[in-house]
């Protein structure tokens, strides 16, 4: 399954992207608001052997997001499909992004969450020191409906995604 936008496209996880999954989550420039992982290469990829079975079952989907011409730049997870939502997050994107692949990937989450699995809204948590990702959500039509210590938490709807996205058109063509 791929799925593609105007600069990148998310493609699902495989076994041999363990050592650039490890490259983004252990380096410092990204991993402050991301919870710790081992080191270990074969750690990663025995998680993602594990992690393949819930993608077959449906529970959780894990992409690397890469620019059209191959490179990796991130990646992004959907996981905690629920009744009436889907959660998302382990976004992370590296200094081979393109210029609107924050958009353009969060856009192509709400289109695999919203078209694909069949969902109105989407929730996720952000920790508290992440102001970027916080802004970039609410102007996307996020609104927190919870904290605490650690975490703000929000959800959106397909509606507010659809509108966020008819004012960024000209980001997108």
């Amino acid at each position: 399954m791929i799925l593609e936008s105007k600069n990148i496209r998310l493609r699902l996880v495989e076994e041999s992207d363990a050592e650039f999954i490890l490259s983004l989550r252990l380096d410092d420039r990204y991993n402050k608001f991301l919870s710790s992982v081992s080191p270990d290469i074969e750690a990663q990829k025995d998680w993602i052997r594990k992690y393949k079975d819930d993608e077959h079952s449906s529970i959780q989907y894990y992409f690397i997001i890469e620019r059209l011409d191959g490179t990796p730049c991130g990646t992004v997870r959907i996981y905690d499909i629920g009744n009436d939502s889907f959660c998302w997050g382990s976004w992370i994107l590296n200094e081979n992004k393109t210029r609107y692949a924050a958009i353009e990937s969060a856009f192509l989450v709400y289109d695999f969450g919203f078209k694909q699995l069949g969902f109105n809204k989407s929730h996720f948590d952000v920790m508290k020191g992440n102001k970027g990702v916080i802004n970039f959500h609410t102007r996307m039509g996020a609104f927190k409906t919870n904290e605490d210590e650690i975490n703000e938490y929000f959800e959106i709807t397909a509606e507010a995604v659809k509108n966020a996205k008819e004012k960024l058109a000209d980001k997108l063509r």
